[in-house]
């Protein structure tokens, strides 16, 4: 009893998982060898006459018989049986068929026609031995066995595929019900009248059952989403409540192809029937599943356009667009497929031509998808945004677009260059954009008259400048005498100009120059010129007032021991810190802060 109701889950749980594996299984697979077969050994197809009742393939002869049942043509219905010597009368054989069609009727089933190999030498990887395949199975008097069809040799030696004499055996054995539940709750005057071999009362039972099936699927998933969503509260959060959306529609329409197989084969409705629906059964399945996979894509690209917008990326909505609609056309592609073979046509040649054909044309593109592939990189990396001012190799200017072939860029002499992303994703770029602070590192190139003093001056007045600033970080800020150039002394700068644009960078340069300006005028000397330098009579060379103040200011702190070099102490740093005036006096700025 546990063994049947197994055996019966399993075969349930096959038009569940079908679609999958025929989506999976669109890539030609390879023989399994039997036991008996060597490894090199390769099974030849060979052409033999047609046979008049179609019988040279497993397919065929599944196909004909249930063709011959329909018509009710028992007795050339028995022609597609094993039956030997023993079953010659022809009432006999009438009666087996029929004894037949009432066991596949209460609970049997057969394969879709698709599954069903349609080559003369049979299905060759399964596990069964070489010239047997498995078609179908029966369920009675609690148990469940195999139909199998037999290659067995006909004519000129030709094969023919016939219902085991196996298969035939346990048929007899079997005890069968004549009182079926649909049969039971058919009225009468339906029972007459007959479509296909089946009766108008079983067409119309087999509808509502449709109704029926997809009514209680749809309550089903409607009590199994309302106990979700008590036991998760995060279902109802936006990116959750849209996956489970997304899941509703095609888990409904499994749910319901699901419980009408069960239901239909309970109920005992015709095989006739059921078969014809199989393939039809099997093509619902496949479009849940692409169903499924097609709402999914609609909302991932949707959240994540919307997550681009809400982020300031807009450049990334065109990738997802075109991302959108390229999984479309494969999703549409792949269903197609899936369609074909499961109505049976050989999809092995197209399946070629397409790979061949997308290879080509891969190659073709190949610019087109390096470019793509690079924008998609830019979007991920996000090594720069529109509105950023970037170098990127010798162009320098403002990011115009992102688009999905190229990058658009605007140079400061108001021109647009424009860069294959492909290109741009592999050169390197500085972007100026997020910058959090501005260098600020000139060098100063003193006059060769200026004395030692004058130098220390310079250096200790010159730092002044830097720690008192209020927009200067102090901790990297330093004024050295970097070295005796050919025509100067130079003094190098460096320090960090705390400013949120180019703008107001420029502006606080400007004020520390020129304070810079008046701390050289104070010191006595002066700038030195690139040139050397002539001395004329009248020149009277340096001030020598200034020059004595400069050096005795010196003396002094080295007096008392305050002169801050080679460094300034931390108590002189934070005595100085924020005290120069800025904006400077006079300026229209402080002006405008006094009013």
């Amino acid at each position: 009893m546990h063994i049947t109701a197994r055996l019966k889950f399993f075969h349930y749980l096959f038009y569940l998982l079908f679609p999958f594996f025929l989506i999976g299984n669109s890539q030609p697979v390879h023989s399994q060898l039997i036991p008996g077969q060597s490894q090199t050994e390769e099974t030849e197809v060979q052409e033999f006459p047609e046979d008049s009742l179609g019988r040279r393939t497993p397919r065929g002869t599944v196909n004909g018989f249930v063709k011959a049942v329909a018509g009710q043509n028992y007795l050339t219905a028995s022609r597609y049986l094993d039956l030997g010597e023993d079953l010659q009368t022809e009432g006999e054989r009438i009666k087996l068929v029929r004894g037949f069609q009432r066991l596949l009727d209460q609970g049997g089933n057969l394969l879709p026609y698709s599954r069903i190999s349609d080559q003369s030498t049979g299905r060759t990887e399964d596990d069964l031995p070489s010239g047997i395949d498995r078609v179908g199975t029966i369920n009675a008097d609690e148990e469940t066995f195999d139909i199998l069809v037999e290659e067995v040799s006909g004519s000129e030696d030709a094969p023919l595929w016939l219902i085991s004499s196996g298969t035939i055996e346990r048929i007899a054995s079997v005890n069968i019900e004549y009182s079926l539940l649909a049969e039971r709750i058919i009225p009468d005057f339906l029972k007459g009248i007959t479509w296909g071999g089946v009766s108008a009362g079983q067409w119309i039972l087999l509808v509502l059952l449709v109704v029926i099936s997809y009514v209680l699927a749809w309550f089903l998933i409607w009590v199994l989403l309302q106990i979700l969503r008590l036991v998760w509260r995060k279902s109802r959060n936006e990116s959750n409540d849209g996956i489970i959306k997304a899941f509703l529609l095609p888990i409904r329409i499994y749910a319901a192809v699901w419980l009408f197989v069960i239901l239909s084969r309970e109920l005992g409705i015709s095989i006739l029937v059921r078969q014809r629906l199989n393939e039809t059964i099997v093509v619902i399945g496949v479009f849940a599943l692409l169903l499924l996979f097609w709402r999914l894509n609609d909302f991932i690209t949707s959240f994540s356009q919307r997550r681009m917008v809400e982020r300031g990326q807009p450049s990334g909505l065109s990738v997802v667009l075109f991302l959108r609609r390229l999984f479309k056309v494969i999703i549409f592609i792949i269903g197609f497929i899936a369609v074909l073979g499961a109505v049976g046509v050989d999809v092995t040649a197209g399946i070629a031509a397409l790979g061949i054909g997308g290879l080509a044309l891969a190659l073709g593109a190949q610019k087109s998808i390096e470019n793509f592939v690079g924008s998609v990189t830019l979007i991920a990396d996000r090594p720069l945004r529109v509105g950023d001012t970037c170098k990127i190799g010798d162009t320098f200017g403002t990011v115009e677009n992102i688009g999905m072939r190229s990058t658009r860029i605007r140079t400061l002499d108001r021109t647009v260059v424009t860069i294959p992303n492909g290109e741009l994703s592999s050169t390197k770029i500085e972007n100026l954009a997020h910058r959090d602070r501005f260098w600020f590192h000139p060098v100063f190139t003193m006059r060769y008259e200026t004395t030692a003093d004058q130098m220390r001056y310079l250096l200790v007045e010159l730092r002044k400048v830097l720690y008192s600033h209020p927009k200067v970080d102090p901790e990297p800020a330093r004024v050295r005498f970097a070295e005796f150039g050919n025509a100067s002394l130079n003094i190098e700068i460096f320090s960090y100009v705390l400013a949120a644009n180019y703008d107001d960078y420029v502006e606080i340069k400007e004020d520390l120059l020129l304070r810079m300006m008046d701390v050289v005028e104070k010191s006595g000397t002066g700038f030195a010129f690139p040139s050397q330098t002539i001395y004329l009579a009248k020149d009277e060379g340096v001030s020598k007032e200034k020059t004595d103040k400069a050096e005795q200011s010196v003396r002094d702190q080295r007096e008392k021991g305050d002169l801050p070099i080679p460094k300034f102490s931390r108590e002189q740093i934070d005595s100085l810190k924020n005290s120069a005036d800025y904006p400077p006096d006079g300026s229209v700025q402080d002006n405008d802060l006094i009013k």
